[in-house]
């Protein structure tokens, strides 16, 4: 984003304006974080604003400040469309293309607001008038610190923008250990402290806060797991009737398939969900050093995301889907095992 575009996003914003922020479809801890952060700065302007999320998300993140003012639209969508035709600026955030908001895609595609895109993830489309794009940055959440800094006003930064916006960092990054993680993001990380975010209470709420369910539910992902060892993979399986044995709630899958990365010797891992709901089986991968699962789950899975930690989807059934896996391994066989 050049100097012209933040000028101008000044202008627009030097007016009290009608203003949604929009997270991807399922947002994480980086979706939820960056909205409610951006929605915390943007009301001090006196602007008009409402954080509509396309579906729930976990419980783990309910408690960031603002969540309780978040429309869903998957059972709000009459007063969320209303709030979008009605606006001057739609923000998108985390995602960069419509489809990743599921049943928001068609209103969000006809809208006349201005579009605003901020986002870290690979290949987005060109909807937007104004875009902040960089794949280089850890979280959408260290990029909207970097907006507010932009706009000349982190000084406004206060502690419930600054745990929006730990949380994000935090969580993208895997607790700051994947390599996105720079010396840029432990500055930011030091600002949000100092502005207020107690890192120690956020990481508590994030992760230590289990139920006896899900670390049943995690018992049984792990007996699950499958290694690979001539492609230096692991994937784990999950299907409907073990995730209902165990009460799933959305979010106890979160970070699971980092167990399979955590082997020795492993550079790829997937876990593999069955969703009867929706018809498909979710996907998560994740991988170590430069082989890229952005590439694997765009070319195999009707996904996408980053070099090392993508999503997708696939029709088939689960053990269809894990066959299908299975079978496209040896092509990347040579990538996997120079790593």
């Amino acid at each position: 984003m050049n100097k012209q575009d933040i000028a101008s996003i000044k202008e627009l914003l030097s007016t009290k304006k009608k203003i949604v922020i929009i997270p991807h479809k399922n947002p994480d801890g980086d979706a939820i974080g960056s909205t409610l952060g951006l929605y915390h700065y943007l009301i001090r302007g006196n602007h008009k604003v409402h954080v509509l999320a396309p579906n729930d998300y976990p419980s783990f993140l309910k408690w960031i400040p603002g969540n309780d003012t978040i429309l869903k639209y998957d059972s709000q969508s009459k007063i969320c469309d209303a709030l979008i035709n009605d606006a001057d600026i739609i923000f998108t955030l985390d995602f960069n293309a419509f489809h990743r908001t599921g049943n928001m895609e068609s209103v969000l595609t006809e809208s006349k607001g201005l579009k605003i895109m901020i986002d870290h993830h690979q290949a987005p489309d060109d909807y937007a008038t104004y875009m902040f794009s960089d794949v280089t940055m850890s979280s959408t959440c260290e990029m909207i610190y970097h907006f507010i800094d932009m706009l000349g006003d982190s000084q406004t930064i206060d502690s419930d923008i600054a745990t929006c916006l730990y949380v994000g960092i935090m969580t993208d990054t895997g607790s700051f250990r994947f390599r996105s993680t720079t010396s840029k993001t432990h500055t930011i990380v030091a600002k949000l402290i100092e502005k207020g975010a107690n890192n120690n209470e956020i990481h508590n709420n994030v992760y230590d806060t289990n139920s006896y369910e899900r670390l049943q539910l995690l018992g049984c992902a792990l007996t699950n797991l499958r290694v690979i060892p001539e492609s230096r993979a692991a994937y784990i399986t999950l299907s409907q009737d073990e995730l209902q044995k165990y009460n799933y709630k959305k979010g106890d899958t979160e970070g699971v398939v980092n167990y399979g990365l955590s082997l020795d010797g492993i550079v790829l891992a997937a876990i593999f969900i069955e969703d009867k709901n929706e018809g498909i089986i979710k996907i998560s991968l994740r991988s170590k050093g430069n082989f890229s699962v952005n590439e694997m789950s765009r070319a195999h899975f009707d996904g996408g995301g980053h070099t090392n930690a993508a999503g997708g989807k696939s029709h088939l059934s689960l053990e269809k889907t894990v066959e299908k896996f299975i079978s496209i391994l040896p092509t990347y066989n040579n990538a996997l095992n120079n790593e």
